[in-house]
């Protein structure tokens, strides 16, 4: 029984991790994919800003620390890339939309902001990432969902 209760467990957090399913079951909240994506670089500047500050130590704790950081940060940016790719570009990018090549182009800057953020700890792709997610917002929302968005943030 005791299985059963753990396995229940893991089953109703799992959609906490996973981005949304691949199941065409039409609920989307695409506000909210934007706000974990802006979470996730919030995340991945707070590990850089830690990492600067540990490495200055050389005892065995910082060091242990640094590794919780780096592996926090490559993590967030890896939910990143899953967002982007598994909700947006798979789910919610239509060809027939006018602002495909637009919407398109943003969400691959996206993409490789998140790879920069795994390959270094430099707060410029942190801010340059929440920067591409605006741009983005502002040409796939429409005012209605902007404002959503805007009032999500508070």
């Amino acid at each position: 029984m005791k299985k059963y209760l753990i396995l229940m467990i893991f089953l109703c957090k799992a959609e906490i991790v996973f981005p949304h399913c691949q199941v065409p079951c039409g609920i989307y909240d695409d506000a909210l994919r934007i706000m974990i994506i802006k979470e996730d670089f919030s995340t991945i500047d707070k590990a850089i800003t830690k990492i600067d500050h540990l490495s200055k130590n050389t005892d065995a704790h910082s060091l242990n620390q640094i590794n919780r950081w780096i592996d926090t940060k490559d993590e967030h940016a890896s939910n990143i890339q899953k967002v982007v790719s598994d909700y947006f570009l798979t789910q919610r990018i239509k060809e027939t939309n006018k602002l495909y090549l637009d919407q398109l182009k943003f969400l691959h800057q996206i993409l490789v902001s998140a790879m920069k953020c795994k390959q270094g700890i430099s707060e410029t792709s942190v801010a340059h990432g929440l920067g591409l997610v605006d741009d983005f917002s502002k040409i796939y929302f429409d005012e209605h969902g902007l404002e959503h968005l805007k009032k999500m943030s508070k």
